[in-house]
């Protein structure tokens, strides 16, 4: 008796998600501190202000700027003037100006912006649908 082999053949739908929510929240925290440029700072190649000179927000002496992350963005103002970030290096002992014609007595801010604290959810679930499978004989 010869074997007879069925042939099926299936179509399906892809399922398909509709609706659905998801919210970020950013929380960004800036820290500013505040120095003033003395002559011990200016040397040869550049002006190096150590983190130990600067005062935060409060006027609280610190001892080390932040570690930054990369979820970071710093800025720095020398007598009010937004600088290139090119034109600085900061570390968490210091904050390096590659320039050496600041003249002492000029004050420097220091900005940084955080936005470690952000988070996304779903707050709707989507709708997913169930493929629709024919089957042809």
């Amino acid at each position: 008796m010869p074997v007879i082999k069925p042939v099926i053949t299936a179509i399906a739908t892809p399922p398909v998600a509709t609706g659905g929510v998801v919210t970020t929240t950013v929380t960004p925290v800036v820290s500013r501190y505040f120095a003033v440029v003395t002559a011990a700072m200016i040397g040869a190649a550049a002006t190096t202000m150590p983190a130990t000179s600067f005062v935060d927000d409060a006027g609280a002496a610190i001892t080390a700027f932040p570690a930054l992350t990369g979820t970071e963005y710093v800025n720095v103002y020398i007598n009010g003037m937004l600088q290139q970030s090119s034109l600085f290096t900061l570390s968490t002992a210091d904050l390096v100006l590659d320039a050496t014609d600041v003249p002492e007595g000029i004050p420097v801010l220091l900005e940084i912006a955080s936005f470690t604290n952000t988070a996304s959810a779903i707050t709707t679930q989507p709708t997913i649908s169930a493929p629709t499978i024919t089957i042809i004989m």
